[in-house]
């Protein structure tokens, strides 16, 4: 294939990951300008707000970890809390490895970096409408999918951060971050197992949610992996032979 047309294809397949992560956009925006609010109410500063989003960048864990500031919880809590919240991109990075793993270390490092729930979401489903799609245009798509979201994140953290407690409880901007989640696992719960992970873990997160320190949310979250992992082995061994 000549070089330009090369470019050209891996540039369309960043566009279209650009045009396909977009919708996100309708729930990034306010899910940031919450954080950015929130973070600022928990005492950090402006530029601290900033480095949370740029640094971690991963929404969940943020609002964990400044929520159990908040609350005088342990250091060692908050780290065990974000970084149990987190443990969903180990997964998604196992996912990915079959489709991104023979790209060059720099655009893995990239790409690492860049996964985030909606970027996994989207991409991950278009690999698997789309196997044989070349590692570059994975690449590029994978990219495009965050080319609004990124930027946008760390833009509308700074917003709230400056904005703080100006916004009027009656915007309601919590909205966002389950409507985010819902929009990226519904379409995925396409087994038994991953329906009953996900019914176990809300179960439980609600029965447990009295417990200190959010910690509900993590027991709920190991015991729903188990509940699919054991329903994934029971189907596995139904199917055999």
């Amino acid at each position: 294939m000549p070089a330009s047309t090369a470019n050209s294809t891996v540039s369309s397949a960043f566009w279209r990951g650009a045009r396909h992560g977009s919708p996100f956009i309708l729930v990034i925006v306010p899910f940031s300008v919450l954080f950015g609010v929130v973070a600022t109410e928990a005492g950090l500063n402006v530029f601290e707000t900033l480095a949370f989003s740029v640094v971690v960048i991963a929404g969940a864990a943020q609002f964990t970890a400044v929520q159990l500031l908040v609350d005088n919880a342990p250091t060692a809590i908050v780290l065990a809390s974000a970084l149990a919240v987190n443990l969903r991109m180990a997964m998604y990075s196992a996912s990915l490895t079959p489709y991104l793993g023979s790209a060059p270390l720099w655009q893995r490092a990239l790409c690492a970096y860049l996964t985030v729930d909606q970027s996994y979401a989207v991409s991950i489903a278009r690999y698997e409408l789309e196997p044989e799609m070349p590692v570059p245009q994975k690449v590029a798509y994978f990219v495009g999918t965050t080319l609004f979201i990124v930027p946008l994140w760390y833009a509308f953290t700074v917003v709230g951060a400056l904005i703080g407690s100006a916004i009027p409880d009656s915007l309601a901007l919590d909205f966002a971050l389950p409507i985010t989640f819902l929009a990226m696992v519904a379409p995925m719960l396409q087994t038994l197992a991953h329906v009953a992970a996900a019914v176990v873990a809300v179960v439980l997160s609600l029965v447990l949610a009295g417990l200190p320190y959010s910690l509900g949310v993590l027991v709920a979250g190991a015991f729903g992996m188990m509940a699919g992992a054991q329903v994934e082995v029971m189907m596995t061994r139904r199917a055999a032979p």
